[in-house]
């Protein structure tokens, strides 16, 4: 079986080099495209030598429509606006579009979903093993433990992260709430600040922090009366979250058009 033709969307940034590291690891894809957005210093650049790479070739492109025509899926871990932009060329084209990209708002999401009829999608806000079994996990104690146990979730980022709570974190955040069988947008506490009084019952609180070079750390406390049960994840190196991406699309490649998420590429959706 030939290997799928991989593009890396934001292919100069930080995820976008791991996921050009993991594809030149791996047996089963190769690098087909580099896409950056049309103001980077870094078009015509050659991806494998921004990766730490030898030269292969590939040099960054704002022109998704040119290196999609030979092209078999698409890595984006983007900002909102840009993935949304590559939605519809992805689509168009027929690629495998594994969206990591975080901070997407509800009129983004329903924009990625809105092309699945036709297209294949995989879409998560954490792409590691890890986290995914956590957020199974979550979701089971959630459904086991009444409201007398209240939900929290910590998570740290590096400095240079602009969005809050992390994409891992709603994602944990939207477990809970599916455990207790509840909308998470209608029981959510973020940002408590000055006299906010006592806690509601039932909602499920986000914290979020910032510094130094925290790949990403998140915990989900369920904190009951006289006891606390922590379950935590800690991401040591953005390589996992390459990796998981990477998984994704060999296993979507030839899947039937649809909306999958990482329970699906991991099988985790019986799991409990």
């Amino acid at each position: 079986m030939s290997k799928m033709r991989l593009i890396v969307a934001g292919a100069g940034g930080r995820m976008g080099r791991a996921l050009v590291r993991a594809i030149a690891d791996s047996d089963g894809a190769v690098l087909a495209g580099a896409l950056e957005a049309p103001t980077s210093d870094l078009i015509g650049k050659d991806a494998g030598v921004l990766a730490g790479l030898p030269a292969n070739g590939i040099k960054l492109s704002a022109d998704l429509w040119a290196m999609s025509a030979d092209a078999d899926g698409i890595l984006d871990f983007t900002v909102p606006a840009a993935t949304i932009a590559n939605v519809a060329i992805a689509a168009e084209r027929g690629l495998v579009h594994v969206v990591g990209t975080t901070g997407l708002s509800s009129s983004d999401d329903a924009v990625i979903k809105s092309v699945t009829k036709r297209a294949i999608v995989v879409q998560s806000g954490n792409m590691s093993l890890g986290v995914n079994l956590l957020a199974a996990l979550v979701r089971q104690v959630a459904k086991s433990l009444d409201t007398g146990f209240d939900i929290e979730i910590l998570e740290m980022h590096h400095k240079h992260k602009v969005d809050a709570p992390s994409g891992t974190a709603l994602m944990l955040g939207r477990a809970a709430a599916d455990g207790r069988g509840i909308s998470l947008e209608d029981h959510s506490a973020r940002g408590r600040d000055g006299i906010t009084g006592a806690r509601r019952s039932g909602d499920i609180g986000f914290a979020s922090l910032r510094g130094g070079t925290a790949a990403g750390d998140h915990s989900v406390i369920f904190a009951g009366p006289s006891e606390r049960l922590v379950l935590s994840h800690q991401a040591e190196d953005r390589m996992i979250f390459a990796h998981g991406a990477l998984k994704a699309a060999l296993w979507a490649h030839g899947k039937p058009p649809g909306y999958y998420t990482m329970d699906d590429v991991l099988g985790l959706k019986d799991l409990f």
